[in-house]
């Protein structure tokens, strides 16, 4: 029988699809994995950047939800596998078209595991995101996939037979033989499970005999995370090590540097309300819908009349954020330094440079685009005598607390808010300030910038979200309920609306600044 050369092609370009979709499947053969092994394809900065960023803006939602919602919750799962299958992560086991996606997922753990190996707090934090991530994906398997996934990362196992069950548990009773049976049990050898099976111990779910651990299969989770939380903190120490030859990269070491406190959201470098806000404005804002960094900047200016550079550059690009003008923003620093110390031709001579240069008018002309929350916690701590920085992140707590009793907070809503700063959640912290002093449970956002907190608050108290009660001053409110205890937020964060093109450019704009 002869075929034609045409034919001949295309039954050769078919066994060379066969041969790249085996080779495909054999490199990724299951949507979860352990990521023991990095990477070794070539990739662009642009798609270096771009699977960083998709990455980060999961964990960040992951962050939020984890500290919002039961983890095993329904709302969380619907949130968490939304965000997935928008950011093209794999969310599907069965999926035979996701090569993509798990390659997408494999490189982009390996960017985030160099950016956040660089010091012991962004290990933790990183850690604990990809955790929770990996504790959702694997409680989406069936029985048969994680049976099948724990083959592939050498975690094997053999179900305990009824017969076992008689053998060995006749001593005890007939009614632990059948749960041990009716529950599937399963085996796993000293040198594998025993290690990984602590917490189990501790809550008495499992059972030893003859150098094995016998645990319910419903419980296998609790190995498994046990042993990629030791492997991925192992993994991070290794990579730390390995940085020196990272940091001589003239390339990487930027974006490692930027993405380790980097936001991803809109840089409110472009106002719609531009001069639309006049200085007269300010106090009253500053009391109504600034947040607690820029409302602790403002009191300090006002009281003062001077902020050190770290307050002015973090203040100064607030107000640039919200509407101020060139001319305004040099009339309002002009007036308020000239009631302290500096007279006006100082301030000309030695200040007003400063301001335009932020404004783009001096130096190389660069647009500087407002700090943010990640930018202000991460970087530029404030020393004695400094203003700026994160007062949830850079305050004693005692001295917080004291803060937030003088602007009225209700002792129920300290605690809230002291019990998410111990736990390292600032942003949040901020996002529950948000919430008490309007007066609303759900704030439909997550916080990640300053000037967010702004435009949020203005669209609240202007009539663009309604809020729950009226109240007469805005510094003020009434207490909420103290049974509230839960701290709900949105499942999509304000960045996950910016596209790829957007935030390549604010992280090109981050470069250029000094």
């Amino acid at each position: 029988m002869l075929y034609s050369l045409q034919s001949l092609q295309e039954f050769k370009g078919q066994q060379r699809h066969a041969r790249l979709a085996g080779d495909r499947r054999e490199q990724y053969p299951h949507s979860l994995q352990f990521y023991l092994e990095p990477p070794t394809e070539s990739i662009s900065l642009v798609e270096f950047e771009s699977f960083a960023i998709d990455r980060l803006r999961l964990l960040k939602l992951i962050e939020n939800l984890g500290v919002s919602y039961v983890r095993s919750s329904d709302a969380y799962k619907v949130k968490l596998e939304a965000e997935l299958r928008k950011l093209k992560f794999p969310y599907r086991a069965l999926a035979e078209d996701d090569y993509e996606a798990r390659r997408k997922d494999h490189i982009s753990h390996f960017i985030l595991r160099l950016a956040y190996c660089q010091s012991e707090d962004l290990r933790r934090w990183f850690l604990q995101q990809e955790m929770d991530l990996f504790r959702y994906r694997f409680s989406q398997l069936t029985e048969s996939l994680m049976q099948k996934f724990l083959e592939h990362v050498n975690l094997s196992f053999e179900a305990v037979s009824l017969y076992w069950c008689i053998l060995n548990l006749r001593a005890v009773n007939i009614v632990t033989v059948l749960f041990c049976y009716s529950t599937m049990w399963i085996f796993l050898p000293s040198q594998v499970g025993l290690a990984d099976a602590v917490d189990l111990f501790r809550a008495r779910r499992v059972f030893i005999k003859d150098g094995f651990a016998f645990v319910p299969f419903k419980e296998i989770d609790v190995i498994v995370l046990n042993n990629y939380r030791t492997k991925l903190s192992k993994a991070l120490a290794l990579t730390a090590r390995s940085l020196p030859s990272i940091q001589s990269d003239e390339r990487l070491q930027p974006l490692l540097n930027h993405l380790s406190h980097s936001y991803v959201g809109p840089d409110y470098s472009v106002q719609k309300n531009t001069g639309k806000i006049s200085l007269e404005q300010i106090d009253a804002l500053s009391v109504k819908s600034f947040p607690l960094c820029m409302r602790q900047l403002h009191r300090a200016l006002r009281e003062s009349h001077h902020l050190r550079h770290g307050g002015r550059m973090q203040y100064g690009l607030f107000l640039k954020g919200i509407g101020l003008t060139l001319e305004q923003a040099l009339e309002f620093w002009k007036k308020e330094f000239i009631r302290g110390k500096v007279d006006a031709d100082k301030f000309d001579k030695g200040y007003a440079y400063s301001i335009r240069h932020n404004y783009g008018k001096e130096g190389k002309r660069t647009d500087y685009t407002p700090y943010s929350c990640m930018k202000i916690i991460m970087s530029n701590p404030p020393s004695q005598g400094d203003y700026h920085g994160c007062p949830f992140r850079h305050s004693d707590p005692e001295l917080l607390k004291q803060k937030l009793q003088s602007y009225k907070i209700p002792p129920s809503g300290i605690a809230q808010v002291l019990e998410l700063v111990k736990g390292m959640h600032f942003q949040l912290a901020c996002q529950k300030y948000f919430e008490l002093t309007h007066d609303v449970e759900d704030i439909g956002f997550s916080l990640n910038h300053p000037n967010q907190y702004f435009t949020e608050s203005q669209k609240l108290l202007n009539g663009g979200r309604e809020p729950k009660k009226e109240f007469n001053n805005p510094g003020n409110f009434q207490q909420k309920n103290n049974s509230q205890e839960s701290i709900t937020s949105s499942s999509t964060p304000t960045s996950s609306n910016a596209k790829a093109d957007t935030e390549l450019e604010g992280l090109e704009a981050y470069f250029t600044e000094d």
